[in-house]
């Protein structure tokens, strides 16, 4: 495998596990953060998040992952499901240094 698309493949999975404890530990998703699918919706039939949710997990994946929207546009699209808060913290995070 190549050496960089193995690097973005052990990053993406680092922060997929941060975001999942996320969930489970500042929203108490009664889950196990293995348990969560990637693909879920957050809000809904999917997880069951709520408006405040919504801030709350905003003001987390800032202070944990360093993710600052560069604008309020990208917020609601940015948080259908796990997977698009990961290519969130990919694309405007510091994600360096996110331990699993």
């Amino acid at each position: 495998m190549n050496p960089e698309l193995a690097r973005y493949i052990q990053r993406r999975e680092r922060i997929l596990d941060k975001v999942r404890t996320l969930l489970v530990e500042r929203l108490h998703v009664s889950r196990a953060p293995d348990e969560i699918d990637p693909d879920a919706p957050l809000f809904g039939t999917g997880l069951g998040l709520d408006s405040v949710d919504a801030v709350e997990l905003l003001v987390s994946m800032e202070s944990e992952l360093g993710v600052r929207l560069p604008h309020e546009g990208l917020s609601r699209p940015a948080m259908r499901t796990v997977n698009t808060l990961v290519d969130l913290a990919l694309a405007h995070g510091r994600t360096d240094d996110v331990d699993g």
